[in-house]
């Protein structure tokens, strides 16, 4: 699962929020001393206590967190949220809460953990609410991304509500001011994306009189993204539909084609010879200073008005600029992307249902944040502090920017995500839409779970050994047959691409 708020951070924060997370007793011990703190039983008159658990960063103390102080007073509750920025930290303190029978209210997992723990009965089945309690925020959820419902559905029953699918930040960019500069065109097929890159490489760009300049960079196999659409082929790994059936990448038949392909740029010498290590955003830094004429990556690493400063202080003429995918055998996409990926999945502990008052509020704080009203405020904050509302149009204040880094913690259901960005994110609007619009296979990735048995982190290790030994010309490409048999019999792929295909049918995305 990719995608999650996995942060890492200081041990003594860990440490820290670990002892806050064990110290926190809700939901699961209902029925207990009325008087201790956090029970399930509250006095009817005062606020409910809500435990909230998830990974995230930044939150501010909660006297100073306008969204956590407006909930409280529309709703009547006491949300108590506990974040975690470690992801490994956060997912071992929620197993040791559910084994202690000590429950968050609500709190995020991954897909692989709502099949687990729904399996022991840990989980709520949240359909039978789905149409009546919950409906307010079905149909927000569902208005946006249609399909996703499916991907929280585990043996004809819902145990998460998604928050709404994320949309496409990545693509290709290119220097528009080198392009000119050669009197070039830029490229829209892949033969025109070798000859600017071996341009890019050979005729100075920069004009310093040094041939140290490559035709892209980027961050190993995601850099090739256009290429691997151009072929028709997923992501290394990745899961689409071709020709009416479940396709994993790897065996693609046009995955050797698009091997060969990158190959041959690794052989014209216009690729950063270090993007297969490049690491922390490095490849970001070596784009601006003029390292790179290419590079494929999200507008919010590129576009955002303090990377343009970055670039533009280093070179005032270098213009970064989006290009449409590149047109090849196989078509014209951006590599692949899950539309439908949920991007939290947030379950509610089956021992809840036992306290209907508290299930409630977890229900109302759901529905809430779905409504114009609090959709509103955990996306943009407080009218007249964070922003104005002029003829119907939100207009950020700088206090938005300042304060809001977290308000996406709240977001439990999503948001409309293009007229968010648009409104919070004003000079970058068209670099959104460009995005967005870009056309990418269908990843159905976020449908598969691991079948049990099968170590996928030592097959995809493996499985990117091999591809750079292909494309670096270490490994004839010619034996790519013999990868996948290597594949299949020692690391068991084809297990799991067998369990991915079921799932994938199961869910509905493909007959």
């Amino acid at each position: 699962m990719n995608r999650r708020v996995w942060g890492t951070f200081g041990l003594s924060t860990a440490l820290l929020a670990v002892n806050v997370l064990a110290g926190c007793t809700t939901g699961g011990n209902a029925g207990s001393d009325p008087s201790a703190k956090g029970t399930g039983n509250q006095p009817s008159s005062g606020p409910i206590k809500l435990q909230m658990a998830m990974s995230a960063t930044g939150l501010p103390a909660p006297d100073a967190d306008d969204i956590k102080k407006t909930i409280d007073q529309k709703l009547n509750v006491d949300l108590q949220l506990t974040a975690i920025a470690s992801g490994d930290d956060y997912k071992n303190q929620i197993r040791v809460r559910l084994s202690g029978g000590n429950f968050p209210d609500i709190f995020s997992v991954e897909f692989s953990d709502v099949k687990e723990f729904s399996d022991k009965g840990l989980l709520l089945d949240l359909m039978p609410y789905m149409d009546k309690e919950l409906k307010p925020a079905k149909d927000f959820i569902v208005g946006l991304t249609p399909n996703i419902l499916k991907k929280v559905t585990v043996n004809n029953k819902i145990y998460a509500v998604p928050r709404t699918a994320d949309v496409p930040f990545s693509s290709m960019w290119v220097r528009k001011d080198w392009i000119e500069k050669l009197n070039l065109k830029t490229p829209t097929n892949l033969e025109e994306f070798l000859a600017v890159a071996k341009a890019f490489t050979e005729q100075d760009p920069d004009g310093n009189g040094k041939k140290d300049t490559y035709g892209m960079t980027g961050a190993k196999f995601d850099g090739f993204a256009t290429i691997f659409g151009a072929y028709g082929v997923g992501s290394p790994g990745s899961f689409y539909e071709k020709g009416g059936k479940v396709m994993n990448s790897y065996y693609d038949p046009a995955m050797p084609e698009a091997l060969k392909y990158i190959k041959s740029l690794f052989d014209a010498g216009v690729v950063d010879p270090e993007i297969m290590t490049n690491k922390g955003n490095v490849e970001v830094q070596k784009a601006f200073q003029g390292k790179a004429g290419f590079i494929f990556k999200g507008w919010t690493d590129i576009a955002k008005d303090e990377f343009v400063e970055q670039y533009k202080a280093i070179n005032p003429k270098a213009d970064w600029v989006q290009m449409t995918p590149l047109k090849g055998p196989g078509g014209q996409f951006d590599g692949s992307y899950d539309y439908d990926r949920p991007s939290r999945y947030w379950v509610i502990p089956k021992a809840l249902e036992k306290d209907k008052a508290k299930l409630q509020k977890v229900f109302d704080l759901i529905n809430y944040v779905s409504g114009q009203e609090g959709n509103r405020l955990v996306m943009y904050g407080l009218p007249g502090k964070h922003y104005n509302l002029k003829d119907g149009k939100i207009e950020p204040t700088p206090l938005m920017a300042k304060e809001g880094n977290y308000f996406n913690v709240y977001q439990i259901t999503g948001r409309p995500n293009k007229d968010y960005l648009a409104i919070k994110f004003p000079n970058q609007a068209a670099a959104t839409d460009f995005a967005i619009k870009t056309p990418r296979i269908h990843a159905f990735d976020s449908s598969v779970i691991p079948p049990t048995g099968f170590n996928k982190a030592d097959a995809d290790r493996f499985a990117e050994e091999e591809m750079i030994k292909f494309v670096t010309g270490k490994r004839p490409i010619a034996e790519y047959g013999d990868f996948l048999k290597t594949f299949d019999t020692t690391f068991k792929y084809k297990t799991y691409v067998d369990a991915g295909e079921k799932q994938i049918k199961e869910q509905g995305f493909v007959k």
